[in-house]
This record gives C-alpha cells, sequence and structure tokens, in this order.
C-alpha cells in the first residue's frame, strides 16, 4: 500500500525530507503523498520513514492504494531507472 497523510497533519515539516522518493509535497491544507511514488520506502529502509518522524501519527496506510511487497519493490526498481 502506499500510505496517507490524515487531516491529523500539523503542517510540521518534518515529513517531506525523509521521503526517499519525493512523494510528499505540501497540499492545499496539509501535506499530500504522492501513490505514485510512495514506496512505504521498500527499497531504501525497513520502515516508512515519514511514519518514524511524524510527531501525531497521522501517516496510516491508505486503503485506496493496496500494494503487495513485491509491486512496492517493481515501484522503487521504476522510479530508480526514471529517477
Amino acid at each position: 500500500m502506499a500510505l496517507i497523510i490524515t487531516d491529523d497533519c500539523i503542517n510540521c515539516d518534518v515529513c517531506e525530507p525523509e521521503c526517499p522518493n519525493g512523494a510528499i509535497s505540501q497540499g492545499d491544507e496539509i501535506y499530500i503523498i504522492d501513490p505514485g511514488k510512495c514506496t512505504e520506502c521498500v527499497g531504501h529502509y525497513d520502515e516508512p520513514q515519514c511514519q518514524q518522524v511524524c510527531p501525531v501519527d497521522c501517516i496510516p496506510l491508505d486503503p485506496q492504494h493496496v500494494e503487495s511487497e513485491e509491486e512496492l519493490m517493481e515501484k522503487y526498481e521504476r522510479l530508480q531507472a526514471e529517477g
């Protein structure tokens, strides 16, 4: 799955620089995650870095973007080839 930032986001700015794929950006009101770029840090880290630094725990799995570990790795490899 990709991750999603909920309305509990306090715009603290700590998640965006932690994303190795550049999937997090400032939205109209809160930060947002591009599901096309989010690999849950698969290929980079053992755990999603944005979740690790979030002080309000507002970055759950996105049920609208269900992906297996294999699919996340394929996305990671595609993004690396494009990068």
